[in-house]
């Protein structure tokens, strides 16, 4: 299927309110996943477009941005969720050509960018600071001041939400901000940035630059006027994006994936827990950093949670996007080719249900897979898979859940399914993850809820008013006045 028409090309970058070429000339080729044609052509930024679009950013932020009102920000993030939902079907069919997720998954995507942009569009003029009791004689106050250019490097999983969780944000600030979106799917940040400028955003205060990560990521990542830097994607980038802003002293905010786990107890409801249990590991592929790829298992109930999680298995369909199965294919040929490859890894365990590639097409697809009786120390329990694979885990009592709970090095998400609410606020306590949820997983979405990692899972906080903090520095303030 071809794009839906729009208003701007894709093959430009958006720098200080223009569509422009890369100063190079040069394209990359989008390719769909769900058949492998061609979809687009993308601008191929390099250092010196990331260059011009800092300087757009910084000439916007001393000129318009940095002297509005918090009102006034919020006002306009308000203007754009608006637009978002004006244009929410040509946003989902962007995101799912693009992306190769369901439609119906897309559309939620497009609900959540339109809820953030309400969300700290409300929220932008109610970060106050505080007084501070101190000596006889003295007024102590904080400020919380925007740093001025921020850089966002987004993935291809979620552009959508990525965008309004981390732009959003900054901008309610009052930041100015530089987006690099990934090289495999950026045309709804793209067609974002449009809507934004549609909505008034005054010229040069979101800047897009697509290219590739080596090139105009690492230009970002590295650039000496950029303030504060938020990254989410692999481990091994985030380093890469940690250690080039290192060299100018600048904050980062990682948020690097997971092995997230779901502890069913055998007093838990599961009824209640099935969708929960299937859906956190297999949506979007699994190409998910919060997925829950790892299900632990009590023993006493774990040939009944084994045969209603194969049953929901086997009614799986991966089909092309727009077809709205249960999941669409994977990202490229190299993606499949890491979730293949980690699944010959698993070839000696017992395979306890697989689901259908109800398609011909010649797209990126493997199977969803559910995996039983999965040593904890297995490969298969480990290391992030980004695809569409659950492994199911027994054990015996509460401590030793947790210790395979914890064992790996990643601390994104986590579930506790049980009635026993002591148990529940002893693991909420203990879990190593960012998250616990308590008898669900996810909540809905949870734009309101900060949202990050400990361990290799990243750390600083997006999400929520937590990211307002983290999109913002503390100055204090102390006036003598005797």
């Amino acid at each position: 299927m071809s794009l839906p028409e729009l208003p701007f090309a894709p093959s430009l970058c958006l720098i200080g309110g223009h569509w422009v070429a890369a100063q190079n000339k040069e394209t990359l080729d989008l390719t769909n996943p769900s058949d492998g044609t061609g979809l687009a052509a993308i601008a191929r930024g390099t250092a010196v477009d990331i260059d011009a679009a800092v300087a757009a950013a910084h000439t916007a932020r001393a000129d318009v941005w940095g002297r509005s009102t918090a009102a006034e920000r919020g006002r306009l993030l308000m203007r754009i969720g608006q637009l978002v939902k004006e244009n929410a079907e040509t946003l989902a069919q962007l995101e799912a050509l693009d992306v190769g997720k369901p439609l119906t998954q897309a559309r939620n995507d497009v609900t959540a960018l339109a809820r953030y942009m309400e969300f700290y569009g409300s929220a932008a003029d109610k970060v106050h600071g505080e007084t501070i009791p101190y000596l006889d004689g003295y007024t102590v106050y904080t400020l919380r001041e925007a740093y001025g250019v921020t850089g966002h490097i987004v993935p291809w999983n979620y552009p959508m939400q990525i965008i309004g969780r981390s732009v959003g944000a900054a901008l309610a600030m009052g930041n100015a901000c530089v987006l690099k979106p990934a090289e495999e799917a950026c045309l709804t940040a793209l067609a974002f940035a449009d809507l934004a400028m549609q909505a008034g955003l005054p010229d040069g205060v979101l800047n897009v630059v697509p290219g590739l990560g080596a090139e105009a990521g690492a230009a970002l990542a590295g650039h000496p006027d950029i303030q504060h830097v938020s990254f989410t994607g692999s481990v091994n980038t985030g380093r890469l994006v940690q250690t080039a802003a290192a060299q100018n002293v600048v904050p980062v905010t990682l948020e690097l994936g997971g092995k997230s786990p779901q502890l069913v107890f055998a007093d838990a409801d599961l009824n209640a827990a099935l969708p929960f249990l299937v859906n956190a590991g297999i949506q979007n592929a699994g190409q998910t950093c919060s997925a829950s790829s790892r299900i632990l298992v009590e023993r006493s109930v774990y040939n009944e949670v084994t045969d209603r999680m194969s049953a929901a298995y086997t009614q799986m369909r991966a089909a092309p996007a727009l077809e709205d199965a249960s999941l669409g294919p994977l990202i490229s040929a190299r993606q499949k080719e890491i979730v293949t490859d980690f699944l010959k890894q698993g070839a000696d365990l017992p395979t306890a249900a697989q689901g259908q590639i109800a398609t011909d097409a010649p797209g990126h697809y493997v199977a969803p897979t559910l995996i039983a009786e999965v040593p904890p120390d297995h490969t298969l329990a480990q290391d992030e898979i980004f695809g569409p694979v659950q492994v199911l885990i027994p054990f015996d009592s509460e401590e030793e859940a947790l210790a395979i709970a914890n064992n790996t090095k990643y601390g994104l998400v986590a579930s506790v399914w049980s009635q026993n609410g002591a148990r529940q606020m002893r693991l909420a306590k203990q879990l190593k993850a960012g998250q616990v949820f308590l008898n669900n997983y996810g909540a809905g979405g949870g734009v309101e809820l900060p949202f990050g990692g400990t361990g290799h899972s990243g750390h600083g906080r997006e999400k929520g008013f937590e990211a307002l903090f983290h999109f913002s520095q503390l100055k204090t303030v102390a006036a003598l006045h005797g």
